[in-house]
């Protein structure tokens, strides 16, 4: 490893650039280089389900341009790249038969979407929509368009559903749950949201999965388990995501549900480091975005010197559904006790409560949801 090796992150997205900027506010010449798959765009991806309810298109949601990244941060950026294998025992990041020397290496290269396998001929009109390079080619495909399906309910389904009939979109929602958003909502909240969407006029087929999907004329015929056929011009595939963790664990790094780090974010090799949705920290997988930065705060400071150990406190989940404002803070795994629900038409003040009265999580809807500060102030943090 040479002795002037850059500090090298791989991955673009909120992670990526977060991480970046952290470092940047403490010292603007330390090399950076970027390496991505995509186009080295900036935009925060939790945006990329507001389109529509903020009238803007793919290009409109970015917030720089690769160069525009380069200038901002004085980075080396490459872009398109495919990494193909870590040395580390070398300090060598590989991409193809390049070899990159590193001092320090950062793995943000995120979660894949999980794709399913679905009998049919009508999978090209399916699109995962996971970085803004996957809404671009969405937003393309859509145009002239009116009727889409949304295979998932979870909160990226529902919010995709929210901003879809934002724009004047017929929606069609599937997933085998018998509600929305299933171990994130209690089932109050989770029945106030389907119905807030029902009510704006997306059609939900609950407990029911997608066993074929057929070309129909210019869109597609999906055949339901329940017997039913909903039709649509565009699929939308929102079924979860899962860490990427392959590349890392033939690196001989440590995984698990993510890539496995401490609360330093130090991975189990030396001078490799991951935060965002590819990392498991501490035994926790969070894929959203207040946890994010705090890991891009605290690994910054680490690799400029001062090792930090992350904090999490109470970080409140919003999910992005106007007809129906939702925050969800959920109890921790395994906690015991039991949900408190008052509800009001699409007003849900859901308090998980342990035995001695503590409130360890709380999910709020429509007008409660305006609450979410003051009782996000009663729920102990993740990690102090």
């Amino acid at each position: 490893m040479s002795s002037d090796a850059p500090i090298i992150i791989i991955g673009t997205g909120l992670s990526g650039y977060s991480l970046a900027r952290e470092i940047r506010k403490q010292d603007k010449t330390t090399q950076l280089l970027m390496v991505t798959a995509d186009d080295g765009f900036s935009y925060s991806k939790p945006m990329l389900s507001t389109g529509f309810t903020k009238g803007k298109d793919a290009d409109e949601l970015a917030q720089a341009t690769s160069g525009g990244m380069v200038e901002q941060l004085n980075i080396e950026l490459r872009t398109h790249t495919v990494v193909t294998g870590i040395d580390a025992e070398r300090h060598e990041l590989l991409i193809g038969e390049e070899r990159l020397a590193y001092s320090r290496l950062v793995l943000a290269w995120g979660a894949d979407v999980i794709r399913l396998s679905i009998p049919g001929d009508g999978h090209p009109h399916v699109y995962s929509i996971n970085d803004l390079m996957d809404y671009r080619a969405f937003r393309q495909a859509l145009s002239g368009r009116k009727r889409v399906a949304i295979m998932g309910a979870g909160l990226i389904g529902c919010e995709f559903a929210n901003d879809l009939l934002n724009g004047d979109y017929e929606v069609d929602v599937i997933a085998p749950s018998d509600t929305a958003m299933p171990g994130l909502l209690p089932p109050e909240a989770a029945n106030a949201v389907v119905d807030a969407l029902s009510e704006a006029g997306a059609r939900f087929h609950l407990e029911a999965v997608v066993d074929r999907i057929d070309r129909q004329g210019d869109g597609v015929r999906l055949t339901l388990s329940s017997g039913e056929l909903v039709d649509a011009d565009i699929v939308i595939s929102a079924v979860g995501l899962r860490p990427r963790i392959e590349l890392a664990r033939s690196a001989g790094l440590e995984t698990g549900r993510g890539i496995v780090v401490n609360r330093a974010l130090e991975t189990s090799l030396p001078d490799i480091y991951a935060l965002g949705d590819c990392a498991e920290v501490d035994g926790h997988v969070l894929l959203y975005v207040l946890p994010l930065m705090a890991c891009a705060r605290a690994l910054a400071k680490t690799l400029m010197g001062e090792r930090t150990e992350v904090r999490y406190g109470t970080m409140p989940v919003m999910v992005k559904t106007p007809c129906c404002p939702t925050a969800v803070c959920p109890p921790p795994a395994n906690a015991s006790g039991e949900w408190e629900v008052e509800r009001e038409g699409n007003n849900v003040r859901a308090l998980f409560k342990s035995p001695d009265g503590e409130t360890l999580g709380f999910a709020v809807t429509g007008d409660y949801a305006l609450e979410k500060q003051l009782l996000a102030k009663e729920v102990p943090p993740i990690h102090p």
